[in-house]
């Protein structure tokens, strides 16, 4: 049974609504308040995650701040329903590569539940390889993520600070990892990752901007299991992902 977490500060008659329409698909809904504790205390796994928005939730921003960090760690897609005027609150705290789809006010329940339970039947991460993508770009982020999701579980990091914090708990299968961020860059991140005992055996394959003689050079020299450009066609990304991993499944 999949579960759906809807964060709402009022129990109005459209989040009662979607929780009955959810569950008559035999979906398991709990409607929290956006607190930290409240939140917490769901110790079931959250498939999808959704915000109702009004003024109190845009000013809970430690509640916001702890969902966008909850989602983006464990690959939880976000929906947000609302004003245009509350969504644009809700984003300063969480960014919009992490939101899958906003449903403006008034809103008509049940297709926008059918929309919510198509997205989890097509890109629910039941039995998928894990990615983890690392870009400070919330473009390209949100590009991967949808060439991607449809064949594997996507998990973004849009620094090198976040993507450690990440694998400090948890072990994906590949690391996407863009070459060329600020604060913490990719060559200091694939170093952290080769430092650790638990996780050097990750592979990682770079992301570059780059495609010069010189800039592969370097990049290769650090011995990633390989390099992809950014200009590179999408069905290109999407194949070089898939012959990495038919690759591996040779050698195990």
């Amino acid at each position: 049974m999949q579960n759906i977490m809807i964060v709402s500060e009022v129990s109005s008659y459209l989040v009662v609504s979607l929780k009955e329409r959810f569950e008559q698909a035999d979906y398991k809904v709990v409607i929290v308040k956006a607190d930290i504790d409240l939140i917490s205390r769901n110790e079931e796994p959250v498939s999808i995650l959704i915000l109702y928005t009004d003024e109190k939730l845009g000013e809970q921003q430690q509640a916001l701040n702890y969902l966008k960090d909850k989602a983006a760690e464990e690959d939880i897609p976000i929906f947000v329903i609302g004003d245009p005027e509350e969504i644009q609150g809700v984003t300063k705290m969480i960014p919009r590569h992490l939101i899958r789809q906003e449903f403006l006010r008034p809103v008509n329940v049940g297709e926008a539940a059918e929309a919510i339970m198509n997205y989890e039947k097509k890109y629910g991460s039941r039995n998928k390889k894990k990615i983890l993508v690392v870009d400070d770009s919330g473009a390209m982020l949100r590009n991967v993520k949808g060439w991607l999701e449809e064949q594997y579980q996507v998990i973004l990091a849009n620094s090198g600070a976040m993507a450690i914090k990440y694998l400090a708990m948890n072990r994906p299968d590949l690391v996407l990892l863009d070459y060329e961020m600020p604060v913490v860059d990719g060559k200091q991140v694939l170093e952290m990752i080769r430092s650790e005992h638990e996780f050097a055996d990750i592979p990682v394959i770079f992301l570059t901007s780059k495609g010069d003689k010189e800039s592969v050079m370097k990049v290769m020299a650090l011995k990633p299991e390989g390099y992809l450009l950014k200009t590179m066609e999408p069905a290109q990304i999407v194949q070089a992902v898939n012959d990495f991993f038919e690759k591996r499944k040779g050698l195990l």
